[in-house]
């Protein structure tokens, strides 16, 4: 089974060939590291072959993680191929979730909810940008504001997770994203974090896009599963990261519930309304309806990929699209235009589930096992059937 890492790491390199962004970060062999493009029904045979030989690998953790992604990878050869795969079924055969419609019912009681939470009068979406634009960051002040979090995750995250000798990040303020932060991992222990300030960056919004992206999200995961998959026990499929397969959902549900992994609603409302908003000169009273107005929009979790479903399984206008998302987003133009980018990108048309379905997944494992359960997740394979079951 020795080479069954090297094939894995290979006929990723040449997917990534035909999809661009496909391998998400490598930190592997470099002679593994081969973008050649070659007939997608030649790919397609060989991750049928890879497949096949997964099934023997002894350890079941290890065999059981290494299905679902190869069986993510057969998929991506399919597509590559030219095989029409309905939308739905593209979700599933990628990242082994179902897709999800919203319920209409539910959106327009929690926009009836808001309602009464945010100030003023008039349409709800102007009501929102008006808060949003009293939170906001200046771009020259971010880095600032983002260590004195970053440090307290930090300190959080060593004392009840641990962290391995030699992490670390660097971070960038970068234009013309498709998302608002991203968590380039890097190889030996490291990634980078971009924060996209195309859109203003809020201060109560800050803590949650550290702890995802860093501590104990993104970063974290990735180096914990570096140290001990991949330098421990030399499974060096794990020294690759793949945007279309199973991996994304855990991840991205670990990165979801990572600041309440490390922090209480309570804590966290303290130090907003009191270190944080004397930091970042906002006024407390603005931050505490921030928070009201998130925890009631938490039923609005399923608007993005609501809006998917409607753009690529129902073939919706991209205009209809839009309006959806000013709607029951509260978007504004702005926004509603980058939501739209984000589920239109060739990367992350299907990924959008891994936010909700993920981020559910992985709470309910959370208030299952607590701390211990999310240990769990930053140090083992976990697929998202396992999560489900």
């Amino acid at each position: 089974m020795s080479d069954i890492a090297e094939r894995y790491v290979r006929l990723a390199h040449a997917i990534d060939a035909h999809s661009e962004g496909f391998i998400d970060g490598y930190g592997g062999p470099q002679d593994w590291a081969v973008r050649e493009t070659r007939d997608p029904q030649a790919l397609r045979d060989e991750a049928q072959a890879l497949l096949a030989d997964v099934a023997g690998v002894p350890e079941p953790e290890r065999r059981a993680w290494l299905e679902v992604q190869v069986r993510a990878m057969h998929t991506m050869t399919r597509l590559l191929s030219g095989e029409a795969i309905p939308y739905a079924d593209e979700v599933r055969g990628l990242y082994d979730i179902e897709p999800r419609r919203a319920d209409l019912g539910t959106l327009d009681a929690a926009l009836a909810e808001l309602d009464a939470v945010l100030p003023g009068s008039g349409p709800l979406p102007a009501r929102e940008e008006a808060l949003r634009a009293r939170l906001a960051v200046p771009r020259g002040e971010i880095l600032r504001v983002a260590q004195p979090i970053l440090a307290e995750l930090r300190a959080r995250v060593t004392e009840r997770f641990g962290l391995p000798q030699g992490e670390d990040f660097s971070i960038e303020l970068v234009t013309d994203k498709p998302w608002s932060g991203y968590n380039w991992p890097l190889g030996n222990l490291k990634s980078r974090i971009d924060i996209n300030t195309d859109l203003p960056v809020l201060l109560p919004a800050l803590p949650d896009l550290m702890a995802h992206e860093g501590y104990p999200g993104h970063h974290t995961e990735h180096a914990t599963k570096e140290a001990l998959l991949v330098r421990e026990r030399g499974w060096h499929e794990h020294g690759i990261q793949l945007i279309n397969a199973p991996e994304c959902v855990v991840s991205e549900g670990i990165a979801v519930n990572a600041l309440r992994a490390v922090m209480t609603r309570e804590e966290l409302e303290a130090w907003l309304t009191g270190d944080l908003a004397a930091l970042a000169g906002v006024d407390p009273e603005d931050i505490r309806t921030f928070l009201a107005a998130s925890h009631v929009k938490k039923a609005l979790g399923g608007v993005s990929g609501e809006a998917a479903m409607r753009l690529h399984a129902d073939g919706a206008p991209e205009a209809e699209v839009l309006d959806f998302l000013r709607t029951y987003a509260l978007a504004s133009d702005a926004r509603a235009a980058q939501s739209l980018r984000f589920i239109q990108n060739p990367n992350f048309r299907a990924y959008i589930f891994t936010y909700s379905v993920g981020g559910d997944l992985v709470g309910a494992e959370l208030d299952r096992g607590g701390a211990g359960a999310y240990a769990r997740l930053l140090r083992e394979p976990v697929t998202p059937g396992q999560l489900r079951s």
